[in-house]
């Protein structure tokens, strides 16, 4: 089997759009192993690392990234406020700039170890590992479909999350597959002795993960929280209308009268405009509303600063809020969407922003890397919005401080499609690597508590106004990647890497 004819090349492109079902809301969590044990074969097979081969390597992620990404998170925000429903360059740009990671991968595995080797397996694996981080990182980052998300509790796989995070997962997911590849030819030509060696390391690997899922690496902390996790299911058309604004009020007001938790959350920018333009009645009553339980609540907005000096330029925030019996607290989202909430490349990009794509609020300015958790209720909770807690990494430092996590999203840009159940499922693996409960409030859904098992224990249905009213008790403690960070993923797959470069150099 090679990449020089088109038969492969269709399978590879089959293969990587039926990956899809091994997330969720499907959630076949050893399909991702099968189908990338496919395209592990066709790089051990490549016969060379050329323009073809890239170009093939590029066609398979490409076809899968046109699966998942453009009705999911990214490709949304760059287009949802197109005029009309014309289809978006920017979409298909972006689609390319993920494909060019996994391309990057198969080539770097082919240029440097030999062809039909175990060594270009090995090599497949943390190229893989690494690509996946790679286009994670940073501010244009975009974690969405890491392999290592479609092993949640249920998959023996899940119990490296706590260990090394979700790209430790990954690097496990990308070993056990080329175990599957180095199978599949080994029976061709009856090699059992090599067959007995995958057969085993693939065994090993699922009997680690789940020793380690055994273990409590955190512990209770606190009192025991009631949680009222506001859905307003409010239609992304009527959101941001000036003439919606009195009906959200109400809205809101009567779904927060009828809750019963100490911590009220609402969603992200549940009111759609700046604080100022929020009428006192309307916030005295919030206020009084939670202050009669000794409680808080948590309000999605935005907010304002004058700005800096020498700039005519006002900052403004994707904010949340706490009110009640606590003292004021902020939280700024401080990774915000390229091109949705900020414009890289101001002085090209801005016109296209403000006057054809028309975006609203799209030049934010950032939080503070470094924001206090949320004292209030009487625990101490630390707020990420939206696609942020996308970046496990990015929550390390809250999550030490916190014990418990709150999530606020606007799914709405989603529609009915299934990035909204993927954006849960990446909550969930937050809260496994974290050891810390998560509690999201969205939009339009999921809104969800998620255990710091990442099991999740209710949720609302998608697409419906009401409030899911929960108890949860925080966590204490420190999981490994608490401390590790990312640095253990790309530490191994690195050290593998390596290793199989200089052996390769060696023959």
């Amino acid at each position: 089997m090679t990449l020089e004819r088109g038969g492969p090349l269709a399978l590879a492109a089959l293969t990587g759009a039926a990956t899809v079902f091994g997330f969720a809301p499907f959630g076949v969590a050893l399909l991702p192993i099968v189908t990338l044990s496919i395209l592990f074969a066709q790089w051990r097979h490549a016969a060379n690392a050329g323009r073809r081969g890239r170009r093939r390597l590029r066609i398979r992620t490409r076809h899968v990234r046109r699966r998942h990404i453009v009705g999911v998170r990214r490709a949304r925000d760059v287009r949802r406020h197109a005029r009309g429903d014309r289809p978006s360059r920017g979409t298909a740009g972006f689609i390319i700039y993920l494909s060019s990671w996994i391309a990057l991968a198969g080539y770097v595995a082919a240029r440097f170890t030999p062809r039909q080797s175990l060594l270009r397996l090995v090599a497949a694996a943390a190229t893989w590992t690494l690509a996946e981080w790679g286009r994670s990182f940073g501010y244009p980052g975009f974690p969405w479909l890491s392999v290592g998300y479609a092993q949640l509790p249920g998959s023996p796989l899940a119990g490296y999350a706590p260990v090394g995070g979700v790209f430790v997962v990954s690097l496990a997911v990308a070993l056990i597959a080329s175990t599957v590849a180095l199978v599949h030819d080994a029976l061709a030509v009856r090699a059992w002795r090599q067959i007995a060696v995958a057969v085993a390391l693939a065994m090993a690997l699922f009997a680690g993960g789940g020793a380690l899922a055994r273990i409590e690496w955190t512990s209770p902390q606190g009192a025991p929280l009631t949680v009222s996790l506001v859905q307003g299911n409010v239609e992304q058309a009527q959101k941001f209308d000036p003439g919606y604004r009195a009906r959200t009020f109400d809205l809101y007001a009567r779904l927060v009268e009828h809750s019963h938790g100490r911590l009220i959350v609402l969603p992200e920018s549940a009111f759609p405009m700046f604080s100022d333009e929020v009428p006192d009645p309307v916030l005295l009553n919030l206020i009084r509303t939670a202050g009669a339980r000794n409680g808080d609540l948590l309000l999605g907005l935005f907010t304002a600063e004058a700005p800096l000096p020498g700039s005519d330029n006002v900052r403004y925030y994707n904010t949340v809020l706490s009110l009640g019996e606590s003292d004021l607290q902020l939280y700024r989202k401080r990774h915000l969407v390229p091109f949705g909430e900020s414009i890289p490349g101001k002085a090209v990009f801005g016109w296209l922003i403000r006057n054809v794509l028309a975006i609203p609020l799209a030049d934010q300015t950032p939080g503070p890397a470094m924001q206090p958790p949320f004292e209030v209720a009487g625990a101490r909770v630390a707020v990420n919005i939206c696609y942020e807690d996308a970046f496990g990494a990015e929550l390390i430092d809250a999550a030490r401080s916190a014990a418990i996590l709150i999530n606020v999203t606007n799914d709405a840009w989603y529609g009915h499609s299934i990035a909204a159940w993927q954006h849960n499922q990446i909550a969930t693996m937050r809260a496994l690597e974290l050891g810390r409960p998560m509690l999201r409030a969205t939009n339009t859904g999921i809104t969800s508590s998620i255990g710091h098992d990442g099991r999740v224990l209710a949720q609302l249905p998608w697409f419906t106004r009401g409030v899911l009213e929960v108890t949860v008790e925080g966590r204490g403690g420190a999981t490994p990647y608490q401390t590790l960070s990312d640095t253990l993923a790309v530490g191994l797959a690195l050290a593998l890497f390596g290793i199989a470069l200089a052996i390769a150099r060696r023959r």
